[in-house]
């Protein structure tokens, strides 16, 4: 299974129950996505703990009158099928209150960051509140 899809999982079921935090194991990929997340207000924190193997993310879920801040995850390039984007031709999204994150030779940024630097690269997810 793809570690972001599991990721994005973990995030959904604890949604879903009302939990207020969600562990995750650890990958830089997965911690630069929660960061972001966190800075556009979708979580609350983000933490790294412990050491070499047993290493995990927590992200504290954020809820505003016991919905959640998050209101869908999805997946966009698969194993299967990467989408790549140039920075002519950015992905834009159809939702309001969306965010697509990209995997860039500058690292992870979202879709106005990677549109502001003009630099394009494989879409790998979007967010929506």
């Amino acid at each position: 299974m793809d570690p972001l899809v599991d990721m994005f999982n973990r995030i959904r079921n604890a949604l879903a129950v009302g939990k207020e935090q969600v562990e995750v194991p650890y990958s830089m990929m997965k911690l630069d996505i929660a960061k972001i997340l966190e800075r556009l207000g979708f979580v609350k924190s983000v933490d790294s703990k412990g050491r070499k193997v047993k290493r995990t993310i927590e992200i504290v879920l954020k809820y505003h009158d016991k919905e959640p801040a998050i209101g869908g995850l999805r997946k966009i390039s698969k194993q299967g099928n990467r989408v790549y984007a140039s920075a002519l031709k950015l992905f834009r999204i159809k939702k309001r209150n969306a965010v697509a994150i990209f995997s860039t030779s500058k690292g992870i940024m979202t879709d106005g960051e990677a549109r502001e630097q003009k630099i394009g690269g494989e879409v790998l997810c979007e967010v929506w509140g």
